[in-house]
């Protein structure tokens, strides 16, 4: 009788190990999809942007014609997008991309009116209405990330993301210009 008890706590042990082991797994399926899904929505908004800028840039043509070098940046950087392959070369052309409109947007500066032109501000707006809506999912997806990542790390969570070959996923980063100090000058005219 005794042998049935033990036998049946063991079998019970055994049931709850594979239980545990299981929802660690999906626990790590689930969040292996949430960070694609928030990866998904940052390309959906990237999409978007991309397909503005012909636009834009069709705008700023007619009034820019001695600004040549920042639209062919800005449509340097748009194709570059389009040739990325892996993340971290999305990640670096979608950077590159932010910064040519930020050059874009400086220049633009200089002529009021491109910037009293309806359609230039609509689509100025536009872009950076997107622009805000992808730093926000930028901040989701890190924030999915670091948690996926940091239960990678503990135990014994550790354990079974060895077992089924779960690996880390990086951060979005951002360029090391974007932290650098911004230079201001005022010119008396």
């Amino acid at each position: 009788m005794t042998g049935w008890i033990v036998l049946g706590v063991f079998l019970l042990i055994i049931l709850g190990l594979i239980i545990y082991v299981i929802m660690l797994y999906n626990g790590f399926v689930a969040l292996k999809n949430n960070i694609n899904q928030h990866w998904s929505n940052i390309d959906v908004l990237l999409k978007q942007r991309y397909d503005e800028l012909p636009k834009l840039i069709k705008v700023c043509e007619g009034y820019m014609q001695h600004e040549q070098k920042t639209l062919e940046a800005v449509i340097k950087a748009r194709s570059q997008v389009n040739s990325a392959r892996t993340d971290t070369q999305k990640q670096q052309a979608q950077n590159m991309l932010t910064d040519t409109l930020k050059s874009l947007f400086m220049v633009v500066e200089r002529y009021p009116e491109l910037k009293a032109d309806a359609g230039f501000r609509q689509l100025s707006n536009r872009i950076t209405e997107i622009e805000d809506q992808i730093a926000d999912r930028r901040e989701l997806y890190n924030a999915s990330v670091t948690i996926y990542n940091t239960r990678l790390e503990q135990f014994p969570d550790v354990i079974i993301a060895r077992i089924f070959n779960f690996t880390g996923r990086e951060l979005w980063k951002i360029d090391a210009a974007h932290r650098q100090d911004v230079e201001v000058s005022f010119q008396h005219n």
